[in-house]
């Protein structure tokens, strides 16, 4: 019988769960980070100045999560990215490819009508490790 380590990644540097999840979830060599919200880690409110401001707040987020996990934006295999307009698509791919230049994710991108906190944009990942 195989039994894989699933470990539960949590971290300050990140904003915590706003309901009953985990901010990641290590299972083996694999990181399933839930979706992260432009939340200010510190004060648990939205970061203000528009789009490519909350852009840049989930991809540190995101990189809060990867690092409690062991793991650098290299190790993401796939990414989900949801804004609430699809005008938003060419702010926030500027701010993306500043987080991710070498190995280069699979992506989906969906326009959403909403997202939690009236975010524009959320971001989760998942991440791979030898």
């Amino acid at each position: 019988v195989f039994y894989m380590a699933v470990n539960v990644i949590k971290t300050d540097k990140a904003p915590g769960a706003v309901g009953p999840y985990s901010q990641g979830i290590k299972a083996g060599n694999i990181l399933f980070a839930s979706g992260q919200i432009a939340l200010n880690p510190e004060t648990g409110k939205l970061v203000g100045g528009g789009v490519t401001a909350e852009a840049t707040q989930c991809m540190k987020n995101v990189g809060a999560l990867l690092e409690a996990a062991g793991m650098t934006y290299d190790n993401v295999v796939k990414t989900t990215v949801y804004i609430t307009n699809m005008s938003y698509f060419g702010a926030v791919n500027a701010v993306y490819g500043e987080y991710f230049k070498n190995n280069l994710p699979a992506r989906s991108c969906v326009a959403v009508a909403e997202l939690p906190k009236g975010a524009s944009v959320e971001v989760e990942v998942t991440a791979y490790a030898e």
